[in-house]
């Protein structure tokens, strides 16, 4: 994150489930997952600078439906640090979100921003606030923040919370296609025909593309099926993934952003270009995902 730190952007990549067990749900409504989760190099960027009063302001191809008051993660983010540290710490500051991902697309876009903000800004005010720290903050804005905040491939369990970072993991050539809908989270839970699945089968011990690929085949997203039900353009963004020679395809998260696997990124390049010309409306893009460190 060095980079970014230095020119004062931050980076908000795209969290995706490349699997996602529902293995229960607790008495509060929260649904239990066992997830395996990586972030992209593509994804929202957050400018940070120090400012006269703060100021919030939205870009980008999905600017558009995107609140810019505190119904806004990177709004509650900012308070929510701000609050912690105290005022005096935290002068103010004028916040840029370049939105590139989807809105409610299964790819944690709200969640990744608000971590990159946290992060950003406790750097920027020189906080004496470490990871834990943060992520304690990032769980009272969301189940999704503490993973958001590691932005690492990781095993998420409970209710994300729980996370097992993956030593050794590689880096995945992927295309990333949404069909052009936004699909309500609550109501692909609402949809699930039941929430008690087994857990994720053991990683294999050696982790490359091939061995990656034939693990997941093993594996599901639980939520697919509910969400195709709620939006049947998932099953076309599949598909087209399929299409374009994918060697693994899924619906991330619940959805309706889908990805593909590819054995190398020249070949996702194509794939994602082959698949703009025959839906030039939809969103798609070639990235890697981050490897472990």
């Amino acid at each position: 994150m060095e980079p970014e730190a230095k020119s004062r952007t931050w980076l908000a990549p795209a969290k995706i489930n490349l699997a996602l067990h529902v293995t229960g749900r607790r008495v509060d409504g929260y649904h239990l997952l066992d997830s395996l989760v990586v972030f992209t190099r593509f994804g929202d960027r957050l400018q940070i600078e120090p400012a006269e009063a703060d100021a919030f302001a939205v870009s980008g191809p999905f600017a558009a439906g995107v609140p810019l008051d505190d119904g806004n993660l990177v709004i509650k983010a900012r308070d929510a640090l701000r609050r912690e540290a105290g005022a005096r710490a935290t002068p103010p500051v004028a916040i840029r979100l370049e939105k590139n991902l989807p809105i409610a697309s299964g790819v944690g876009g709200g969640s990744s921003d608000a971590a990159a903000a946290l992060n950003g800004l406790a750097r920027l005010w020189k906080l004496d606030i470490d990871e834990a720290g943060l992520a304690r903050i990032g769980l009272t804005l969301g189940a999704d923040l503490p993973m958001c905040l590691r932005a690492k491939p990781l095993i998420a369990r409970g209710i994300g919370d729980e996370l097992s970072p993956l030593a050794g993991f590689p880096a995945l050539a992927l295309v990333l296609v949404n069909p052009g809908v936004a699909v309500s989270t609550p109501e692909v839970f609402k949809a699930l025909s039941r929430r008690d699945n087994e857990a994720l089968p053991p990683l294999p011990g050696r982790l490359d593309f091939h061995t990656i690929r034939n693990w997941l085949e093993t594996t599901r997203n639980d939520l697919e099926p509910a969400a195709r039900t709620v939006q049947p353009g998932i099953g076309d963004a599949l598909k087209a993934l399929e299409k374009a020679g994918a060697g693994f395809a899924r619906m991330s998260g619940s959805g309706a952003t889908c990805f593909g696997l590819f054995e190398t990124g020249n070949v996702a390049k194509r794939a994602a270009i082959e698949i703009r010309g025959r839906h030039p409306g939809w969103f798609v893009a070639a990235t890697r995902s981050m490897e472990a460190d």
